[in-house]
């Protein structure tokens, strides 16, 4: 048995497995990639939270719920972490705890409902119909995506949570009495990246092992040129750096009132650690806005060459097989 594969388009990739049958006859079975479930090309736009589509820590209205001082709890988690060769993640999770006894009920709902009080950067509540909306007209499926190191149960509180497909993110294990009480989930900036070749392979499931099965080209469900990741600071540098890598779209964000976030964001460009930055702002016609039309547009562009590629080579192919029959 011998295997080829097309290489080329989204949906209508596919391969050709050759097997000789008992007359030594060859038959040729055509089997089409995962991708032609769409029936279009999908776009997978990733966002970092904290500072990315909030202007602050999500755990920071939790942080003042338990009279803490916002920068005490940090300095403190901070050198927690330090004094005791912990994941900065895992110190701010055992402080979260460690803080709330006899001062607040830590609880799953308790979280989310912290969660509804995080503060959105402007635009960023009507961004995701909107941007859909552009990619079904430019013919593109768009996904939206979270790979964060903050918290999954307040994400999911806020009002923009039913947007994603998916959300990566930190968590908690709860016992019988729903207290948290162990780390479920830590997602630090390095083991961030898994979670893209999950979305490029559309093996969304943390524990699904396929993620490290060899996939063809043409199987990958999203391929990265068709990735997006949106972060705003060090902590994103592994992801951007991938997708940059790999022929995506890197982008960095800052605030409009923060100078030094601007100064981060130049810094990673000069690194080639992204591709483009734009301001922190999600509203309509906004520079942020206007880069992700023109990445679906090139992303429309881009696969109808690869579908035009396509269908020639299988053209070719087959002409080239019944010659020989």
């Amino acid at each position: 048995m011998r295997e080829s594969c097309f290489k080329g388009l989204s949906f209508l990739y596919c391969s050709i497995m050759i097997l000789k049958d008992r007359d030594r006859k060859e038959v040729y079975i055509v089997r089409t990639a995962r991708r032609e479930i769409e029936g279009r090309p999908v776009l997978a736009v990733c966002y970092d939270f904290d500072r990315t589509l909030s202007p602050e820590n999500m755990q920071d209205g939790y942080i003042r719920a338990v009279d803490y001082d916002v920068d005490s709890f940090w300095e403190e988690s901070n050198r927690l972490a330090e004094d005791h060769c912990m994941d900065q993640n895992l110190a701010y999770m055992y402080k979260m705890l460690q803080s709330a006894r006899g001062k607040e009920i830590l609880n799953k709902e308790r979280l989310k409902q912290y969660g509804g009080k995080v503060r959105l950067y402007d635009g960023i509540r009507g961004w995701f119909r909107r941007i859909n909306a552009y990619g079904e007209r430019r013919g593109i499926l768009v996904e939206h995506y979270i790979i964060s190191s903050g918290l999954r149960e307040i994400i999911e509180g806020t009002a923009i949570a039913k947007y994603f497909t998916h959300i990566y993110a930190s968590s908690f294990y709860y016992n019988e009495h729903g207290e948290p009480c162990w780390p479920a989930q830590v997602i630090n900036y390095t083991n961030k990246t898994q979670f893209l070749f999950r979305i490029e392979k559309g093996i969304l499931d943390i524990n699904d092992n396929a993620v490290n099965d060899h996939f063809a080209e043409g199987e990958l469900r999203v391929p990265f040129r068709n990735i997006v990741y949106i972060g705003d600071s060090a902590t994103d540098i592994p992801c951007m750096r991938l997708v940059n890598s790999l022929g995506g779209h890197s982008v960095g964000v800052y605030d409009l009132k923060n100078t030094a976030s601007k100064d981060t964001v130049r810094r990673m460009i000069r690194d080639e650690r992204i591709r483009y930055y734009v301001p922190a702002d999600y509203t309509k016609g906004s520079e942020m806005d206007i880069l992700m039309h023109r990445i679906i547009d090139k992303t429309a562009a881009y696969e109808v060459l690869e579908e035009k590629h396509l269908r020639d080579r299988k053209e070719a192919i087959f002409q080239h097989l019944e010659g020989q029959s």
